[in-house]
């Protein structure tokens, strides 16, 4: 097994450390690295991650690392901004068969070549989506001056915009949603100027007429409807509560709009004056309609004593009609909490949402975490049934992959003020450790000044660009 040392670009060659220093002394310490990718499991079709060594001991020089497969080993030095980027060509070469690849840093402390302890990255042969869509905006929602959709190539570092909101003068935008993971049909919602809801279709824009309030989108899996929740949605600022922000909605309904006839579908069960009813979401057959449910409370007095349940009511596809009876697969009520955007697994064997303890705004909501139950489990739920995936900071929005191997999630756990994606693997039985998205450089992320919201995976590129741009116009 012959070695092969990779200089990046803009990287300093060292020809001190062109080779595994074999005889290093070990640190006996873990080494710790931003972004976090010790221990994580990857897609073999994923972008190679780039990261630093946060914590050199006695001003280590001539850092390298070394790659370690089954089958090969790449040895790679930092860069001018200290930062290990291995080259795609190598790091396919390290992918290419699944398994566990070792990663050890060596440097010289002046005297002698030493190395920390080893971590581990496994690489999955499950790939994942090409592409993910998310809207990048400040992180503070009270301010929207910037702000766009935008698409990254997960193979690749290449992310361009969807739209921006110059598109209709710094306006705010936000739910875009799209049917079965395909990018050429896509649902979006514009405020302020030519404000409204676009729905993409075969590379051609409309723009609904006359302009309803639509958010939340779901696709039905046919490809004909899309749930929506029309909400009257307020926010405020608080000065003393650990969640600095709170958003609540005045009044919110579940309706379902037919894109073939223009007709809109509601029922009493969704439409209740003495509920809110928000968050739809369709299931894998689309033969069910999953939505969150609260009791109407005094707002904005009792914003903290809105908890939404967990509803699922039946729906048939050829007649539009919905079913009379809701089950309640999560009742706040006897339960406690509040739970936001329930999404099924693409087998329909597993129904993920986000459990925080008040509410329907868990992105500001520091007890956010993501719990995930059978969707054979007994109704309500019984605690032995959830699988309960906690953090100290927020965990918000999910989806999952196309294959349902990968769930893709929105995390406040690297500084508590910034919104990133996180990845995890599902074997059917447990979650990998979260994975940072890979960037092309290791402090891309403490740089961009801007939270990630609404990670949506798809499995191609969106390219009806000009039709959105110009029936905005």
């Amino acid at each position: 097994m012959k070695p092969t040392y990779y200089i990046p670009a803009l990287c300093m060659l060292i020809t001190s450390c062109s080779l595994k220093q074999e005889d290093a002394t070990p640190l006996h310490v873990k080494a710790q690295i931003y972004p976090d990718f010790s221990e994580v499991t990857m897609p073999c079709n994923i972008a190679p991650p780039t990261f630093a060594l946060c914590d050199s001991l006695n001003n280590l020089s001539d850092l390298q690392a070394i790659f370690k497969s089954k089958t090969n080993e790449i040895i790679v030095g930092c860069d001018n901004e200290n930062d290990f980027c291995i080259s795609p060509d190598d790091w396919h070469s390290l992918t290419e068969a699944s398994g566990i690849i070792s990663v050890t840093i060596q440097g010289y402390d002046g005297n002698k070549w030493v190395e920390y302890d080893p971590f581990n990255i496994t690489i999955s042969a499950d790939s994942i989506d090409s592409y993910l869509s998310y809207r990048l905006i400040e992180p503070g929602y009270e301010v929207w001056n910037e702000m766009g959709i935008y698409q990254r190539n997960l193979e690749t570092y290449d992310e361009e915009a969807i739209l921006t909101n110059k598109a209709n003068n710094g306006g705010c935008m936000n739910c875009h949603s799209f049917c079965n993971r395909n990018a050429s049909t896509m649902s979006l919602h514009l405020r302020r100027n030519n404000g409204g809801t676009y729905i993409v279709k075969n590379g051609k824009t409309d723009k609904l007429s006359p302009s309803p309030s639509f958010a939340y989108p779901s696709w039905h899996p046919g490809g004909r409807y899309i749930a929506y929740s029309q909400n009257d949605i307020k926010q405020m600022f608080h000065t003393t509560d650990r969640n600095r922000i709170e958003v609540f909605d005045y009044r919110s309904d579940v309706i379902v709009y037919d894109t073939e006839s223009g007709d809109v579908l509601t029922c009493p069960q969704l439409h209740s004056p003495h509920a809110f009813e928000t968050f739809p979401s369709w299931s894998a057959d689309g033969k069910s309609l999953y939505y969150c449910s609260a009791d109407s409370v005094d707002i904005p007095a009792e914003y903290d004593k809105a908890h939404y349940s967990l509803c699922r009511i039946s729906f048939d596809e050829s007649t539009g009609k919905f079913g009379e009876k809701t089950d309640t697969l999560y009742n706040a009520r006897i339960l406690g909490g509040s739970i936001s955007f329930p999404r099924e697994s693409p087998d329909g064997k597993w129904l993920m949402y986000t459990h925080h303890g008040y509410g329907n705004f868990s992105i500001w909501h520091k007890d956010a975490d993501l719990w995930m139950q059978p969707t054979t489990a007994l109704h309500p739920v019984a605690e032995k049934d959830i699988i309960k995936l906690e953090s100290p900071r927020s965990d918000s929005y999910h989806s999952w992959n196309s294959t349902g191997k990968w769930v893709i999630f929105s995390s406040r756990r690297n500084d508590g003020l910034y919104t990133r994606p996180y990845i995890m693997h599902w074997d059917g039985k447990t979650f990998t450790k979260p994975c940072p998205i890979p960037q092309a450089t290791a402090s891309h992320d403490k740089k961009l000044l801007k939270s990630y919201n609404i990670p949506e995976f798809t499995t191609n590129a969106f390219t009806a660009k000009e039709s959105l741009k110009d029936a905005i116009r």
